[in-house]
């Protein structure tokens, strides 16, 4: 399977559980209501009409679309240019799937459903910690890729690669 085929499949698997929870979450939390899941971590039902964390709260929909897209465009750019393998495809997957499954909340409901109340966090869902883990994996990529390139130039190089 081709590296394009891979990461749509895995952002399509993303959406859907992210729409799945937040409806379940719709339907069957009260908006304003906190459960406690485990001691520290809350569900909650809360909605988020910015960007992460809370970022252009106060913006137009259309602003915070527009920022949300060309950001999209830009991390998918430099994934797909950048970072090699799995890791390109896992933060490819994670990140464009996290990214429209929130973009499919501000369309329909101008506003991004959150329910998980982490410690030290503001509330977010699927789609924020697919982002988050995906971030993760183009970082761990790049990294793989930056020691691999110099373990080939200190191998051409005829030094030690260590």
């Amino acid at each position: 399977m081709n590296r394009a085929v891979a990461a749509a499949a895995g952002a399509a698997a993303i959406i859907a559980v992210d729409q799945l929870v937040k409806t379940l979450v719709r339907s069957q939390v009260p908006e304003g209501s906190a459960r406690e899941i485990v001691p520290g971590v809350d569900l909650v039902h809360t909605k988020n009409s910015g960007v992460s964390f809370g970022f252009l709260a106060d913006a137009p929909p259309w602003v915070v679309g527009l920022v949300s897209t060309v950001a999209l465009f830009i991390v998918v750019g430099v994934v797909a240019r950048m970072v090699p393998g799995r890791a390109g495809v896992v933060a490819a997957a994670l990140i464009v799937g996290g990214a429209v499954g929130n973009l499919i909340d501000r369309i329909l409901f101008g506003a991004v459903t959150d329910f998980l109340d982490l410690p030290l966090l503001p509330p977010c869902n699927v789609a924020d910690i697919a982002i988050t883990f995906g971030a993760i994996a183009m970082a761990i990529g790049l990294l793989l890729e930056g020691v691999a390139e110099s373990r080939a130039a200190a191998e051409a190089e005829g030094g030690d690669p260590a």
